[in-house]
């Protein structure tokens, strides 16, 4: 059996993708899975157990330059990739136009169906042109959260029944760092400023990690969160016994093993924060919306050690700690 997993982007998105996939391969023993999604997040996807073959689709890239003759040539090999296998199944996990498209470019075995979602949930991107692309358009529960969506898709589409907790399938390689103190890493980054956690916040936070004699960890991705990066560490340099580390620019495989390497997480909703929830590590996330139902840990997810904390406009420093608190105890518990 060999099936294609259409996922192209955003990280968190494909983050809550992966327990999906893992799924199919235990129901399937033997499947062969493979994954089309956009080359930035493609050395992640590399690292899932059950994934097979990773397919890029450099869609942003190719939209400025689609005129080329070099991008329809880069076009026409992906194209003839999506149809060197005959694919049992297709399953467009993203819902929107584009995706649909890439599914439909695929070539299916005899018995073979394109599958996607048949309706909006709440919170999501969706484009109704999708559930017309596809073979067997699948409804799902309007409201819903982001990972459950995609393993009720699949599972829904071919023909088996969930069973068990969420399982990533994640798998990382920690470098050997040998620090005194336990190391939290803070997520202070994300895509859209709403979604930040004010500086000050980060560095009251910090100081309470110091006194419990944790080491605190700030990784960046661009030039905006290395400079935020920099001020958090800033305001630590009259602490005494801070230990912080700024990571450089690093690929996003080699985030993963730092994180996996660390023994907890504080983040804001993003797709860094989700990684960590893969590692099982005690993390806390931070909501500035009520929105952490569709994207944070859920106590039926089987994450015991992970907790979501809201607040509007934004939690304060004694709600985040107290989480953290609690994720420790669970995660010794």
């Amino acid at each position: 059996m060999r099936v294609l997993v259409v996922k192209l982007s955003s990280l968190g998105d494909v983050v809550h993708a992966m327990p999906a996939v893992s799924d199919v391969a235990r129901a399937f023993p033997g499947v062969a899975i493979d994954w089309v999604v956009e080359p930035g997040f493609a050395p992640l996807v590399r690292r899932v157990a059950a994934v097979a073959e990773v397919i890029e689709f450099p869609l942003r890239r190719w939209r400025s330059t689609w005129w080329t003759a070099n991008v329809r040539s880069e076009f026409r090999k992906f194209r003839e990739r999506l149809q060197r296998e005959a694919y049992d199944a297709v399953i467009d996990l993203q819902g929107l136009t584009k995706s649909a498209l890439v599914a439909r470019l695929a070539r299916l075995s005899l018995q073979g169906r394109r599958h996607g979602l048949g309706n909006p949930t709440e919170g999501s991107s969706f484009e109704w042109p999708a559930r017309w692309l596809v073979d067997n358009a699948v409804r799902v529960e309007p409201r819903i959260h982001a990972l459950d969506r995609s393993r009720v898709l699949c599972a829904k589409a071919l023909g088996y029944e969930l069973q068990g907790t969420p399982e990533y399938g994640l798998r990382a390689t920690p470098p050997r760092l040998a620090h005194e103190r336990p190391t939290v890493t803070f997520v202070h980054g994300t895509s859209r400023d709403d979604k930040l956690w004010p500086l000050e916040n980060w560095v009251k936070l910090g100081k309470r990690f110091f006194e419990d004699r944790w080491r605190v960890a700030l990784p960046q991705g661009n030039d905006t969160e290395q400079t935020r990066a920099e001020l958090i560490a800033a305001g630590w340099e009259l602490v005494e016994n801070a230990q912080v580390e700024v990571w450089p620019s690093l690929r996003l495989d080699a985030v993963l093993d730092r994180i996996a390497a660390s023994q907890g997480l504080v983040g804001v909703d993003s797709g860094l924060s989700h990684i960590a929830l893969a590692f099982k590590l005690p993390v806390v996330q931070i909501y500035n919306f009520p929105t952490a139902w569709r994207t944070g840990p859920l106590p039926e997810h089987g994450m015991r050690q992970h907790r979501s904390i809201e607040g509007r406009p934004t939690p304060s420093v004694d709600e985040v700690w107290a989480g953290w608190n609690r994720s420790l105890e669970a995660a010794h518990a």
